[in-house]
């Protein structure tokens, strides 16, 4: 079983997949997203390091992700905290012209090595309530993060989770959970993905919303 946490910055998808890890007795993947030495000088501004912080990102992800195969999943669940394809998401928001196309050609000779996962648990959330969530964490290089790139990021979700037809995605309307401090809300989300994998048992706790 290979299960994906997706979502827009500040949903909670790191914070759900390390809650899941004990229900489903799973290894974790987390994104080394404080790696990247782009990061905070991309926030500051967009433009002049949107390139080397996309290339540094694809590079990264696609080295946690190549060792992921069928036959590890044989013998170890598995869930991650972010999906390779999302990392072209963020480059048709940030890239243009032939940066855009430079991306393009690298992700796609490295994506047909990536092994996809059997579930994509997509966390909707609206964006003001995601920039409560992203100023409530208070990470020093979010602290300037403009609405408009979180909405902007936002409507890009949105259009790629609904063109996702090859892949199995699960919706969560995730606005009014809290499944950090509420175990049913973490229960119910863990029963969604169980009855949309037909893992027993499972048993709707909660009328979690979706898509």
């Amino acid at each position: 079983m290979y299960i994906a946490i997706e979502g827009v910055i500040g949903v909670g998808k790191t914070t759900l997949a390390q809650l899941l890890k004990t229900a489903f007795n799973t290894e974790l993947l987390l994104e080394a997203f404080e790696e990247n030495p782009f990061l905070s000088d991309f926030y500051a501004d967009r433009q002049a390091y949107a390139f080397q912080t996309q290339i540094f990102f694809l590079l990264s992800r696609y080295r946690q992700q190549s060792n992921i195969d069928a036959e590890h999943l044989a013998d170890n669940n598995l869930i991650a905290d972010y999906t390779f394809q999302k990392d072209a998401l963020f480059a048709r928001l940030n890239l243009q012209g032939d940066e855009l196309a430079t991306y393009h050609q690298v992700h796609s000779a490295l994506a047909e090595r990536i092994h996809p996962p059997d579930l994509i648990v997509y966390l909707r959330v609206d964006t003001d309530v995601a920039m409560q969530r992203i100023a409530q964490r208070d990470r020093p290089y979010e602290r300037n993060m403009a609405y408009s790139y979180i909405n902007d990021l936002n409507k890009a979700y949105e259009a790629f989770m609904k063109n996702e037809v090859d892949q199995n995605v699960l919706v969560i309307d995730s606005n009014p959970l809290d499944f950090v401090a509420n175990n049913d809300h973490l229960d119910g989300i863990a029963d969604r993905i169980r009855a949309t994998l037909g893992i027993p048992p499972y048993q709707q706790k909660l009328p979690l919303g979706s898509g």
